[in-house]
């Protein structure tokens, strides 16, 4: 299989190094890390390892995810086995040899501490290739907009689970609205639907990750 096959492969199926236990049928052999390292020791394109090998097994995952096919625990898994392949590529990053889609602010608005979903959205972002910055839980409209002052050009992601704080949301999504118009604003969290999206101004939502990721690759394409 060719190399970014086979970390596509691993970081489909949660491999995350030669020592990890799961998959069962891979023990013993390289992970993602070990593929990723001698991929950039043999003189890979970093850019190559992100988008033939790393996005497509998250990409994969994503999808079985949304069809119900694998859960939250394999999307878990997965997400660390991406992680252990996008810490070799971070200095490639912070260099400019290798290149963002884009900058996606996200967090759980004002009033709401939960966090899973927006820590899946995080990790499969930084898996399809984004930089994400993750300002948490109980978060400020305020405090979003400061972080989209601070970082022009950026995306904004805002999650919620109760219903009680999706007023939040609204509130959020018309402060950075009024002050940056353009701002992409992507809505998440299990009480939402596409009609709430509309009523409020955000740019779309989505029930699970894959459909957010799949949403922003069409408008930065």
């Amino acid at each position: 299989m060719e190399t970014f096959e086979r970390i596509a492969s691993c970081v489909a199926r949660g491999k995350v190094d030669v020592k990890s236990p799961w998959p069962p049928d891979l023990k013993g052999q390289d992970g993602v890390f070990e593929l990723v390292r001698d991929a950039l020791a043999a003189g890979a394109d970093p850019n190559d390892v992100l988008t033939k090998g790393l996005m497509p097994g998250m990409n994969d995952v994503g999808k079985k995810f949304s069809r119900n096919e694998v859960f939250v625990p394999d999307l878990l898994m997965a997400a660390k086995a991406m992680t252990a392949g996008m810490d070799q590529l971070k200095p490639h990053f912070e260099s400019g040899a290798a290149k963002r889609r884009g900058v996606l602010i996200v967090g759980t608005v004002k009033g709401d501490l939960h966090d899973i979903g927006k820590n899946l959205v995080r990790m499969m972002m930084e898996g399809a290739g984004y930089e994400v910055i993750d300002l948490g839980v109980d978060v400020s409209p305020e405090a979003f907009l400061a972080k989209v002052e601070e970082r022009p050009g950026s995306m904004v992601g805002l999650s919620a689970l109760l219903t009680t704080t999706m007023v939040n949301m609204e509130e959020t999504t018309r402060l950075i609205k009024s002050k940056f118009p353009e701002t992409i604003v992507v809505v998440g969290g299990a009480p939402l639907t596409w009609e709430f999206c509309k009523k409020i101004g955000a740019d779309a939502y989505s029930p699970d990750p894959q459909g957010i990721i799949e949403w922003l690759d069409a408008k930065v394409a």
